[in-house]
């Protein structure tokens, strides 16, 4: 099989599983999303997309990243966290992209209950801090 039509597969997976992260608050959808674009730019050589468009949507994806991020320690707080527990929350966010889909999954939630129970609160109020950093704030 051509190179090309393996990067082409490739960054339409990404770019699917990537919208339906912009819905689904388990998976990182901008991040897919840019991936997934990049890749495609890529298989053509950057012939119909420049460098110039990929880094504004590289700096939109990020920005994306980080209001999750901020959304993550909202959700946390207003679940009762200690502030221990919101910073414990986006920490485990930022090193769980290292490990994976399991890692951006559990990342946070790992994080605010490591927090909350540094902050030495009750392992109710840990559990309920770490589903506050994983529940997406509409939920809340």
């Amino acid at each position: 099989m051509e190179i090309a039509l393996l990067l082409w597969l490739l960054a339409i997976v990404l770019v699917v599983v990537g919208i339906a992260g912009l819905v689904l608050p388990a998976l990182p959808g901008a991040p897919l999303l840019f991936a997934g674009l990049w890749l495609a730019a890529w298989a053509d050589n950057f012939m119909y997309v420049g460098w110039g468009t990929l880094v504004t949507l590289g700096v939109l994806a990020l920005l994306t990243y980080v209001v999750d991020f901020a959304a993550t320690a909202f959700g946390a707080k207003r679940f009762g966290a200690s502030k221990r527990a919101i910073i414990g929350a986006a920490v485990g966010g930022l090193v769980g992209l290292f490990f994976g889909l399991p890692g951006v999954l559990l990342g946070p939630f790992v994080g605010a209950v490591a927090g909350e129970l540094s902050a030495q609160r009750s392992l109710h109020a840990a559990a309920r801090a770490g589903v506050g950093a994983t529940t997406s704030p509409s939920q809340c």
